[in-house]
């Protein structure tokens, strides 16, 4: 893929396709020599136009080599003949060549001022009403208004793409309030970040209010906190970093609270007698998700009355005798109309869990299985033995014309299921969690499943734990431990983390778990490429892609997951001067290569073995390249029993995978792990991120580093701290405050 930016000029000689919604455009551009096709977001240009473009050749696997315009220059003026052609190119509805050449005719240079300020003037041209007239110069002002915009805003770098998202919000007005206040950009559908704000506000020739700068720091540091977990701050912690960022003085950054709470921006509320500042969406999602529980806690389900005797045939005829916090969970789940089970491995989860779907099925239920990732919701299908699917696929997820993530599930059309199950809770975040909550009819169960010492979610929130903390919806947690589970030293050295003792990890013939001492980094990387490509085959049957899976704390170092990924590749799967390759992002991927998807993307087209079509790839699903095709930029991806086809920028969501992060294996098993543990950074040695990692093996575990290093994790218990409102919510809402 040639990624050089190149820069071409020419004539608009026809427009294709154009997208009103997002200015997505293609077209021929005549450079004098030949027709070069050109897409991208380019809104409202004209036959005729000269254009510069800067942007990459690229290969459309069915329309073939196209030019991917980045950015554009044009003039403001425009000759008499190339407005014949745009007026004539289907732009103005109703205007065709002989109507747009009377027109040039008749007004000449004056054409585009009669059209924009004396209307009227085009009915004496024959064929046009006063109507007709005001309603071309409407359309004209509209696209050429746009066409204006982008290029007065280009002044300031601002691409064609981010100029349509600009117009779309702000109108016909936009760059005179750009130009008044540059960081209304860093508003969220806009997407400009803080810093290239602050250039464009330096570019400005005039100077820019301080209260608006720092009405945007503060929703930018806001904003950028969702992504260490906060729906909210602690307002002393919001100013003191505002402050850092802005050197502006106490007063302006009250006055500047109180102008985005006055504008609807930001909610400001004491927990505790502490304030804390949210954004406006993030704190209506947390207190809708405490109102709803509240209210499925006062208006429960009718309760599915199941006598003990047919729990003891249930248990008779699946040879399971469930122990007292079992049958406890069971008869929550067909009672309550909204309960938690969780627990560690090997204190029954699974087996609760498949009793209380059988039981609600025999009442006749219809339930919904669900999981908040793709890996996770293929586990959980085969644990219970029904359909399961990612919870985005359950809410039946769609873009806005904004790109923006919607649901067609919602209290307007609730999911038709009268019992949903959710698993992996722990990796769900608010706002995944508030859009489930909507598209819950008023009768709906909800039973969910998670182990609250597992990682807390990628997104904002921390909804499993928050929800155990507030003492306010049924929970049962599974604290025994299984004898058949207690041969695993697998699970006891999980629940040992969890206790915060260090595993004792001295061999023992026939073990599932020990570790393998290395000195440092260097030695720890050979030993696991030893290991993936070659040892564990021999020693225990193992296939290197298919049963084993190195997990690492970090993406970073020689035992990150970048530098074992480059080495097990060149080891496993070298260049051979025959196998077909991909250059990307710095990587590359090759036929016969381990990868992984690392969001969700719903375009992806795939067929199983079976025929059966669909789309939609998740974040964490691994599968092996089976082809590539250069010339297209297209690539064939095995996943389990189906092949996707990724084209163009789908290609742009997949890395290797024989390495990936503890963070993003949750929700997954793998019947062999191999653990870096050697030069982890000191962020990342805690507890529940040591006893992620243990869980993610079913069958081996291969800890290869130091003790010392995992004794450091087992003895940091300290949790990254997340400032939520859930909980306090919730009981607020429940009238225990």
């Amino acid at each position: 893929m040639n990624t050089e930016i190149q820069t071409i000029s020419g004539t608009v000689d026809g427009i294709t396709y154009h997208n009103e919604q997002n200015g997505y455009t293609v077209f021929d551009l005549d450079n004098g020599r030949d027709l070069i096709t050109v897409v991208g977001e380019i809104p409202f240009i004209s036959v005729g136009e000269i254009l510069t473009l800067k942007g990459i050749y690229a290969i459309h696997p069915t329309y073939g080599e196209q030019f991917k315009a980045q950015a554009i220059e044009r003039s403001m003026s425009i000759t008499q003949t190339q407005l014949v052609r745009y007026l004539s190119s289907g732009a103005i509805k109703g205007v065709g060549p002989v109507v747009a050449g009377n027109i040039v005719n008749e007004f000449g240079n004056d054409t585009i001022d009669v059209i924009e300020n004396e209307p009227l003037r085009l009915a004496k041209i024959r064929g046009i009403s006063e109507k007709k007239a005001l309603d071309i110069s409407e359309q004209f002002k509209e696209q050429f208004g746009v066409r204006n915009i982008v290029i007065r805003l280009a002044e300031y770098g601002i691409t064609p793409k981010e100029a349509m998202r600009i117009y779309k919000l702000l109108g016909s007005r936009s760059v005179e309030m750009v130009e008044h206040n540059p960081y209304v950009l860093c508003g969220e559908n806009i997407g400009i970040g803080f810093e290239r704000a602050d250039e464009i506000a330096n570019a400005m020739p005039n100077s820019i209010e301080i209260l608006y700068r720092v009405q945007a720091a503060v929703s930018y540091i806001l904003r950028h906190n969702l992504s260490n977990g906060h729906t909210c701050l602690p307002t002393n912690a919001l100013k003191t970093t505002t402050q850092k960022l802005c050197g502006c003085d106490e007063t302006v950054f009250e006055n500047a609270l109180v102008s985005l709470s006055q504008s609807g921006q930001i909610e400001i509320t004491k927990i505790e007698e502490k304030e804390f500042v949210f954004l406006k969406y993030m704190y209506s999602a947390e207190r809708y998700c405490a109102n709803r529980i509240a209210l499925m806690l006062k208006v429960p389900p009718a309760e599915i009355a199941v006598h003990s005797s047919r729990l003891s045939q249930f248990e008779e005829k699946n040879g399971i005798i469930y122990d007292r916090l079992q049958r406890e969970a069971i008869q929550n789940a067909l009672t309550k109309g909204i309960m938690i089970l969780t627990g560690g491995p090997g204190t029954g989860k699974t087996t609760t869990l498949n009793a209380m779907i059988q039981l609600l099925e025999e009442s006749g239920a219809k339930i919904a299985l669900a999981a908040p990732t793709g890996r996770a919701a293929k586990r959980m299908s085969e644990l219970c033995g029904r359909e399961a699917k990612t919870i985005h696929r359950l809410l039946e997820v769609e873009w806005d014309e904004n790109d923006r993530q919607t649901f067609k599930r919602n209290e307007q059309n609730p999911l038709s299921s009268n019992v949903v199950v959710i698993d992996e809770l722990s990796m769900m975040d608010v706002n995944l969690f508030d859009a489930l909550l909507h598209a819950m009819s008023v009768n709906c169960r909800l039973i969910m499943v998670g182990d609250v010492d597992q990682l807390p979610s990628v997104g904002a929130g921390n909804v499993l734990h928050d929800l155990i903390d507030s003492e306010v919806v049924p929970v049962v947690k599974l604290d025994r431990v299984f004898r058949q589970a207690m041969q695993s030293r697998i699970v006891v050295s999980a629940h040992e983390i969890i206790a915060g003792k260090t595993p004792d990890l001295t061999v023992e013939k026939n073990s599932d778990f020990f570790i393998m001492k290395r000195q440092n980094p260097r030695e720890c990387a050979e030993l696991i490429g030893d290991l993936f490509c070659e040892r564990l085959a021999k020693s225990y049957g193992l296939s290197p892609l298919k049963d084993i899976q190195v997990l690492c704390p970090s993406r970073k170092g020689l035992c990150g997951t970048v530098s074992l990924n480059n080495m097990i590749q060149s080891r496993i799967n070298p260049d051979d001067g025959v196998k077909k390759s991909l250059t990307l992002k710095g990587f590359v991927m090759r036929v016969g290569d381990k990868v992984m998807q690392i969001h969700n993307n719903y375009d992806v087209e795939w067929i199983s073995d079976t025929g059966e079509s669909g789309q939609g790839v998740f974040n964490g699903d691994i599968g092996i390249l089976e082809s590539v095709d250069t010339r297209n930029t297209a690539l064939r991806i095995r996943f389990d029993n189906k092949v996707a086809t990724y084209l163009g920028d789908q290609i742009e969501d997949l890395e290797l995978a024989y390495a990936v992060t503890v963070h993003k294996s949750q929700g997954s098993e793998f019947d062999c792990v191999i653990l870096a543990m050697s030069g982890t950074p000191f962020p990342l040695c805690y507890r529940n991120l040591l006893y992620t990692a243990v869980t993610r093996a079913k069958k081996l575990l291969v800890t290869v580093g130091s003790v010392s290093e995992m004794q450091m994790m087992v003895d940091n218990n300290k949790r990254s701290k997340r400032y939520t409102a859930f909980s306090h919510f919730l009981r607020e809402a429940t009238g225990l405050l």
